[in-house]
């Protein structure tokens, strides 16, 4: 995806790399608004019928982090279930760019819908439905579509396919760091959530 709209190849088909971005970066933050708002609806009606004390909640968010760090690190023998299926690239040259800037960017700020290579997608949406509020939920989720869409940004000065091959490298360098980072914030997490939980008892 990272490759797919640059500068040089919005040229190429007659197009402003800014343009599609942004509607790209809108769409992404709107998909994830869409699927968090809905999981924050669920929420809401959990609620509604079961009434979880605030310690199920609190133990439900531990247990939600383990889970994924399980995943993640990975523990022999767990798959990280998901989809198989990415964004249409042949929309690239079939339609307009703010029409597949927002197509992409509303699929990958679902989340699901595409192939999903991290257990933090996942966690993220149960904290919408945790919040047990629809505008809780949709700020949660048009948070994660709003970052997941900011690493296209890293293409802003290509303007040659050497550009792109250099991007792309320091995105491979920065993959290691970035799944530390992402292991940490499930770790932090589940770690406040234990404590808060200790200290509430």
């Amino acid at each position: 995806m990272l490759a797919s709209i640059t500068p040089l190849g919005e040229r190429a088909r007659r197009t402003r790399w800014g343009r599609t971005m942004g509607w790209y970066l809108v769409a992404s933050t709107a998909g994830g608004a869409l699927i968090g708002a809905l999981a924050g609806a669920l929420g809401a009606g959990v609620r509604v019928l079961a009434d979880p004390s605030t310690l199920a909640v609190g133990i439900t968010v531990v247990v939600a982090c383990v889970a994924g760090l399980a995943f993640d690190i990975p523990v022999p023998g767990l798959t990280l279930p998901t989809v198989h299926r990415q964004v249409n690239e042949n929309w690239l040259a079939r339609y307009r760019g703010w029409v597949y800037g927002t197509g992409f960017g509303f699929q990958l700020g679902l989340g699901v819908v595409t192939i999903v290579t991290t257990a933090t997608v996942y966690v993220a949406l149960l904290l919408a439905v945790l919040t047990g509020s629809v505008l809780a939920g949709a700020l949660v989720g048009a948070t994660f579509g709003l970052v997941r869409s900011l690493p296209l940004l890293a293409m802003r000065r290509v303007h040659d396919p050497e550009g792109i091959r250099r991007v792309l490298r320091r995105a491979a360098g920065w993959a290691g760091r970035a799944r530390v980072l992402a292991l940490g914030c499930l770790g932090v997490v589940a770690a406040v959530s234990l404590v808060a939980l200790v200290v509430g008892a």
